[in-house]
């Protein structure tokens, strides 16, 4: 029976060896020269405040990061399409509302319903 000589794939083409830390354990590292580069301008702004030990830790970081949390889900969350039927009269003050605001009026509805669903609007009936 023949020994398979199939080697690790290694799709972005840099070389795996093995190095030896100070510890003596074996360790697999990735070598490859500008493996990160090219950098746009953003990321080699990032990368000179971290060599220039300009970045500074965030107050109440579990604050923040919880914030965050809150704001990527909101950003991902989906939208379902709805079919609604509206009094013409009520249509046109929406329009003209949304309008003045300065937004679509599909969004001024769909604001409006959102706070009522979030019990920040009440409705009187």
């Amino acid at each position: 029976m023949k020994r398979s000589s199939l080697k690790p794939s290694n799709p972005a083409g840099g070389r795996l060896g093995r190095t030896e830390n100070h510890e003596g354990k074996m360790k697999v590292e990735f070598r490859r020269k500008n493996f990160f580069e090219p950098l746009d301008e953003q990321e080699r702004d990032i990368r000179d405040a971290i060599e220039k030990d300009e970045l500074v830790p965030v107050p109440n970081e579990e604050e923040s990061k919880e914030m965050l949390v809150r704001a990527a889900r909101a950003t991902i969350a989906k939208n379902k399409h709805i079919s609604i039927r509206l009094s013409e009269k009520d249509l046109m003050r929406l329009r003209a509302k949304a309008l003045e605001l300065g937004m679509p009026y599909q969004t001024l509805i769909g604001s409006i319903l959102h706070q009522y669903a979030e019990g920040k609007v009440k409705a009187s009936f």
